[in-house]
């Protein structure tokens, strides 16, 4: 601080002498005028960050709910896929054993009749 010894300040009523007298550089004005664009400028691009943080939290939760509603369908598809493949199988040995009976074939229709059972068995467990 810079003192003016002819002009002194007693403090409290004490004895204690203090500088009445200081000077700042840049004045309080300049400070003001100085950082008051930039803490502006701060609070806009912490708001854009806060915005975009948000948009890209957003964008992961609806891509994790497309990944797990994708991979319902997937085994949803499959199993139904599976069962109809089952279905075609049946068919055709069902036919067999119906060509196989009506040629007089029993004992061929049935070991085909409980192959059929097995497989069956097999595929819904």
């Amino acid at each position: 601080p810079l003192e003016d010894t002819e002009t002194m300040a007693t403090v409290g009523g004490g004895d204690a002498e203090v500088a009445a007298l200081f000077e700042f550089e840049p004045s309080p004005e300049a400070v003001l005028e100085a950082l008051l664009p930039r803490y502006v400028e701060a609070r806009l691009f912490g708001a854009l960050l806060d915005a975009a943080a948000s948009e890209h939290a957003n964008r992961q939760r609806a891509m994790k709910a497309a990944t797990d509603n994708a991979e319902d369908l997937i085994v949803r598809l499959s199993r139904e896929m599976n069962q109809a493949r089952q279905d075609a199988i049946t068919t055709e040995i069902m036919e067999i054993v119906g060509g196989a009976e009506a040629l007089g074939q029993s004992d061929v229709a049935r070991e085909l009749a409980a192959l059929i059972i097995d497989i069956d068995a097999e595929a819904t467990a």
